[in-house]
């Protein structure tokens, strides 16, 4: 094989799993964050009283992410001992789509039935992530990872917005607006199925030498090797330092994704405010994550991180002031800039500091850590506003999350972990 065929087959697989952040991030947009909170709040909620639909909503997102938390390093770890990332991406891909496609059944009141299905739907979403991610070390030569890691976020936040934008279309020329949001569901099931072809056509497993014997039952095995892992991970000193700060910050993050839009129904913000600004932040987002992958080139990847974590602590004060549209447009303007990149490097960062024979082993407890971390958000986001009636101090408390993130992060000596992961 030339140079030039290399590169281009190189090329041809950095897209295709790319194409994954594509895929699912309709789930991410329209589902999590942009129409369902809002649906939910106004329609499957519709018979509840006072702030309780945001607070069910914060109750119904922590135990989706309860859930993810327990199987994702068991998950890992059988992928990684069974040679069979793709697969689990698959099936787990599969179920996401299954579901998120019968939220079309959910109408007015049926918020039971819309958390139910809304938690298969994100179970599937997130535990197929932790296979996606493993992958990129096997996908992206080293001097590209940073690169690829965001260009995959910037696809995403083009994939999801263009979504979107579809679904805002479909919500301002269809007369019932109930009706409209059901079929959005539909579409996303559609876009993330079709999108996830890419992927299985043209990344392939990377052969390893052992193989598990037939009469071996792989949930002993996948137990067994989380086990293995756990006692591992010590080894990895600055790794499972990361995974801590990880934990902190991330939970920060994914709270106001998960919780913006049906924050601001709670307090008043129009429908067309709420989706229009989160339909903007996919177009901003793009330029920045690419911008915040080539910022760690200049500046570092740890502060890269850092400049993301003081944004979204002024974030989370500014939101506590919040009372018209054009502040939510704002905030979501500063999200925008830095959510895919915060993301995105810090992905790479926990890439650059495992060993390449523990991918999917690792990324489970990467994808443990952050989501079972992120049960903690969302839980004291329903607690205090169950407590005060309001959300408004609910959004504040995250600035907690930030700081003492960062804080922990600082502690993080890169280049050891590195050396460390190569050994």
């Amino acid at each position: 094989m030339d140079v030039s065929t290399d590169r281009r087959e190189y090329r041809k697989k950095v897209i295709s799993w790319c194409m994954y952040d594509w895929a699912n991030s309709a789930f991410a947009t329209t589902v999590m964050a942009a129409i369902l909170p809002v649906y939910y709040s106004k329609v499957a909620g519709a018979s509840l009283p006072g702030n309780t639909a945001t607070i069910y909503w914060g109750y119904t997102t922590a135990i989706a992410l309860l859930i993810t938390a327990f199987i994702a390093p068991i998950m890992g770890a059988l992928a990684d001992f069974s040679n069979t990332k793709k697969r689990f991406l698959m099936i787990f891909a599969s179920i996401g789509i299954v579901f998120t496609t019968l939220l079309y059944l959910v109408t007015t009141g049926n918020w039971f039935i819309a958390s139910l299905f809304f938690i298969f739907g994100n179970v599937g979403f997130a535990t197929s992530e932790v296979f996606y991610n493993s992958m990129l070390p096997s996908v992206a030569k080293p001097e590209d990872i940073d690169r690829v890691s965001t260009r995959g976020y910037a696809l995403g936040y083009l994939g999801g917005g263009i979504l979107l934008a579809i679904n805002v279309a479909m919500l301002n020329l269809i007369d019932d607006k109930e009706f409209a949001s059901r079929l959005c569901f539909v579409t996303v099931g559609i876009w993330w199925a079709v999108f996830t072809i890419p992927l299985i056509r043209n990344i392939k497993e990377t052969p390893r030498k052992n193989s598990i014997a037939k009469k071996f039952n792989p949930l002993y095995i996948g137990f067994r090797r989380v086990k293995k892992t756990f006692n591992e991970l010590r080894q990895y000193r600055q790794l499972l330092i990361f995974l801590i700060a990880f934990w902190i910050y991330n939970d920060g993050i994914g709270t106001i994704i998960k919780m913006a839009t049906i924050y601001g129904a709670e307090i008043g913000i129009g429908t067309n405010d709420l989706i229009g600004a989160l339909l903007m932040t996919q177009f901003v987002g793009i330029p920045f994550a690419i911008l915040f992958g080539r910022l760690a080139g200049a500046i570092g990847t740890k502060r890269s991180i850092y400049l993301g974590l003081v944004v979204y602590t002024l974030i989370s004060i500014g939101a506590y002031f919040m009372t018209k549209g054009i502040h939510f447009w704002i905030l979501a303007f500063c999200i925008a800039l830095v959510q895919g990149g915060t993301q995105g490097l810090s992905r790479s960062l926990f890439a650059s500091m495992l060993p390449k024979s523990k991918t999917a082993e690792f990324f489970g407890f990467y994808g443990m850590s952050s989501k079972f971390a992120g049960i903690i958000g969302p839980l004291i986001f329903a607690v205090v506003g169950q407590l005060t009636g309001t959300s408004r101090l609910s959004i504040v408390s995250l600035v907690a999350f930030f700081i003492i993130g960062a804080f922990i992060l600082s502690k993080v000596n890169v280049e050891e972990g590195i050396k460390k992961a190569h050994v």
